[in-house]
């Protein structure tokens, strides 16, 4: 039902309607451009920073997932993962997840993980600057990877 205080409001129409061979030619180079690395992987790779953990990691390959805060622990701490440290991790969780555990406190080389193993996801990360004196809670059982 059209508002009876717009009835009289002609449309809109384009100055300059986009014509076919324009449209053609804009989806000619979105499709280019999705080949090519984004800005944010180009800066990085200039700056020689590896990408973040979560955009290493292909969640169809392992089926792990890292959560807003471990992604955000993993930038600001610095802490990079390679597609070892993530085949370790799968590990980890797999062996935990077969023991019945539902949230497992992974330690791997200097860093600390805690995994929700029912959920497939790195709920946060500390590495070894950060780890001393702290108490991890909420946790049923420890793997070393």
């Amino acid at each position: 039902m059209i508002d009876p205080t717009l009835a009289g409001i002609a449309p809109v129409t384009p100055a300059n309607p986009i014509t076919e061979a324009q449209s053609a030619t804009r989806a000619a180079n979105t499709a280019a451009s999705a080949s090519q690395p984004s800005f944010a992987e180009v800066l990085r790779a200039q700056q020689g920073i590896a990408a973040p953990a979560r955009e290493q990691l292909d969640p169809s390959s392992t089926g792990l997932r890292f959560s807003a805060h471990a992604q955000t622990r993993l930038q600001s701490r610095r802490i990079t993962l390679d597609a070892s440290h993530l085949q370790r991790l799968q590990g980890a969780v797999q062996r935990a997840a077969g023991k019945g555990s539902k949230d497992a406190l992974v330690l791997m080389d200097n860093m600390a993980m805690v995994v929700s193993v029912k959920n497939r996801t790195v709920v946060t990360v500390v590495d070894s600057d950060n780890m001393k004196e702290n108490v991890f809670t909420n946790i049923d059982s420890a793997v070393i990877a």
